[in-house]
């Protein structure tokens, strides 16, 4: 065993060197860089934010036009509401313009996941994709594990016959393993490898039903190091589930292709900014986003569209100094349209958060609209009457009479090719 496991991480260095040989010191940097204190992590990120934004404005058409008539230097992270900020929108339509190929040195293509809208397509340097792979390294540093410890995958994936070959290929390469199929003799053959793995990740909806099953089944696997779900909101009411197959809770990792890992979950359950490479704004709710390495395709002052709640003054027993975001509330997204009024897509986060809080009813769901002033929630248990009532009282605080709230309890269907949606309106 410990020579297959030196095998193993044999593999994945000769990957690394051959994809980009800067990850290990890019990892070594954020192992002492976690310890700076307050002061120290600021001139850095002043310093690194003041050449970014000068690169992009000498290089980039688009930034240039856009930050023409403005001072962008900055003294302290304070001034950066000087500056104005940029949407996805803008990084889709000015593509071409943002983008900066020449004195970049080697170039990694990336692409969002196009689940909430249309793929953004662009290009990393080889520094800012050591640091983003690197964030994610250290985070699993914090758990004991080491990525090239076998480990199971939930993401999405393609039929294609050419697609899978390279998926399979890649995971061989990475000493991982994911299902093709949900089906339940499947899930009960992933159980098996999982119990010769070390972690297990991928979208958080996934793992709940996974989990679901296994606990259905009568099935634990509880030699996992880390159980790690991204690319979605981790629900309270995945929890359970989650605790009761694999023995420990689901920890969450937060970010996006574009801007990098923003924040990842420590041992104690706090999820420390990942300061070095992101400067990450709170603004009447919503998130702004500053990739510090992101000279191809500078990500400056982004609106990624989530409303956090970001907590300065936390101290966390794990040693990291880095500012905690206390909770990722969901997607700014889509408004909810009622006879008369709209109301903003969080109201759900509040709804079912209260019903959790103050009912202990926790439940996992998904808001369907069709029709203005309609609602469906969709639960994917059968509830009691009583349970009924407070859903839809809850529900009333927030809507009146302006929406009409109806409740079915149903397994919620999911694709698993790409993230799960809380809310889904066609109007």
């Amino acid at each position: 065993m410990i020579y297959l496991g030196k095998i193993n991480e044999i593999i994945f260095k000769l990957g690394v060197a051959f994809r980009n040989n800067l990850l290990f010191n890019s990892f070594d940097f954020l192992k002492k860089s976690q310890y700076w204190d307050n002061k120290k992590t600021e001139e850095y990120q002043v310093k690194k934010f003041n050449e970014l934004i000068q690169f992009a404005i000498n290089n980039s058409s688009y930034l240039n036009e856009k930050y023409k008539n403005i001072d962008v230097r900055i003294k302290s992270i304070k001034d950066l509401d000087k500056i104005p900020a940029i949407t996805k929108k803008e990084l889709l339509e000015h593509n071409s313009d943002i983008q900066i190929t020449q004195g970049v040195g080697k170039l990694i293509f990336s692409e969002t996941s196009g689940s909430t809208g249309e793929p953004l397509i662009f290009y990393r340097t080889k520094e800012w994709d050591a640091r983003h792979r690197a964030a994610q390294l250290r985070g699993y540093s914090w758990h004991g594990v080491k990525p090239w410890e076998k480990n199971g995958y939930f993401w999405g994936y393609d039929f294609s016959g050419k697609s899978i070959r390279k998926i399979k290929l890649l995971d061989f390469l990475l000493n991982r393993f994911r299902i093709f199929s949900y089906k339940k003799e499947e899930i009960i053959d992933f159980s098996l490898k999982l119990k010769k793995a070390k972690y297990l990740e991928g979208y958080s909806s996934m793992i709940y039903e996974v989990a679901k099953t296994l606990n259905s089944l009568n099935i634990k696997v509880t030699n996992l190091k880390m159980v790690k779900g991204t690319s979605e909101k981790i629900y309270d009411s995945y929890q359970e589930e989650v605790k009761k197959a694999f023995g420990k809770k689901m920890i969450s990792e937060y970010g996006a292709a574009e801007t990098g890992i923003i924040a990842f979950e420590c041992k104690n359950g706090n999820m420390h900014i990942t300061s070095e490479n992101v400067i990450v704004e709170e603004e009447k709710g919503e998130v702004i986003v500053t990739n510090l390495l992101s000279k191809s395709f500078p990500i400056i002052r982004y609106k990624l569209g989530d409303s956090v709640k970001i907590n300065y003054e936390k101290k966390c027993s794990c040693g990291v100094s880095h500012p905690i975001i206390d909770d990722v509330q969901g997607r700014v997204g889509k408004s909810i349209s009622g006879f008369k009024n709209k109301y903003p897509s969080l109201t759900f986060y509040y709804i079912f958060k209260n019903l959790a809080l103050n009912s202990d009813l926790t439940l996992n769901y998904q808001a369907i609209q069709n029709k203005r002033g309609h609602l469906i929630f969709y639960i994917d248990r059968e509830l009691k009457d009583f349970e009924k009532d407070l859903v839809i009282k809850e529900a009333f605080k927030y809507f009146n009479t302006d929406i009409e709230v109806k409740i079915s309890s149903k397994l919620l269907k999911r694709d698993y090719s790409k993230k799960f949606k809380d809310f889904i309106s066609t109007i």
